[in-house]
């Protein structure tokens, strides 16, 4: 899952940051107004943590463009105000959930994590494809009932080439949507993680190379 936070107060941007990249998400970060709106416009997230307080462009216009730009961006608003009219105002611009400052961590991670499975297409809870067995609520794969132990980079690639049905995926797209913005875009990353996951889930294999196009999970 790719996140963007948009908070001005660094210590708790970086703090949410932290934390839900120790969850497995793609997290960047933006500490004003003006930076979070050409970050939200320029790369495609599933959730966008927008504290409605900022410097330089609001975020209220922020969720409004985004509302109105008619894409699956969901956004979790962020307040320090915890008023019933500041909640439905929140709402009424476009965003989808509201969380009023402060929270509990888990709550947060939780609403994300909800928020993104509704920013792509329904998906069956649990994927399979022959004997590999992907639960992503829970982050657990096995091959022929055997567990397969995965980092997070490991399993979101995975997942994307799953949840992709057959259908090639570059190694653009897996960089945009596994990792964040701060990954080097000619890093060999993404080849050097295929290739581990493909060592760990073993035989016969999986994941087809596509030369010049990228990779696709052979099976569907």
């Amino acid at each position: 899952m790719r996140v963007l936070v948009v908070e001005d107060e660094r210590a708790l941007a970086d703090a949410i940051v932290r934390g839900l990249r120790k969850r497995g998400m793609a997290v960047d970060v933006a500490y004003d107004g003006d930076a979070g709106h050409e970050a939200a416009f320029v790369t495609r997230y599933d959730v966008v943590v927008l504290d409605r307080d900022l410097p330089g462009m609001h975020g209220d216009q922020i969720c409004a463009e985004l509302a109105a730009s008619g894409t699956l961006t969901r956004v979790l608003m962020l307040t320090a105000s915890d008023t019933v009219a500041d909640r439905v105002a929140g709402l009424g611009l476009g965003a989808d959930d509201y969380l009023p400052k402060p929270f509990a961590f888990d709550e947060l991670v939780a609403r994300v994590q909800a928020l993104g499975r509704r920013a792509t297409p329904a998906a069956p809870p649990v994927l399979q494809v022959g004997d590999v067995v992907i639960d992503p609520a829970r982050r657990v794969v096995t091959r022929a009932g055997a567990p397969v132990d995965l980092t997070n980079k490991e399993f979101g690639v995975l997942s994307e080439l799953v949840k992709a049905r057959g259908a090639v995926v570059s190694s653009e797209e897996l960089l945009e949507r596994v990792w964040d913005a701060n990954t080097d875009p000619f890093t060999t990353i993404v080849r050097v993680t295929v290739r581990t996951l493909r060592r760990k889930l073993g035989d016969p294999p999986l994941i087809d190379t596509v030369v010049g196009a990228g990779y696709r999970v052979v099976g569907l």
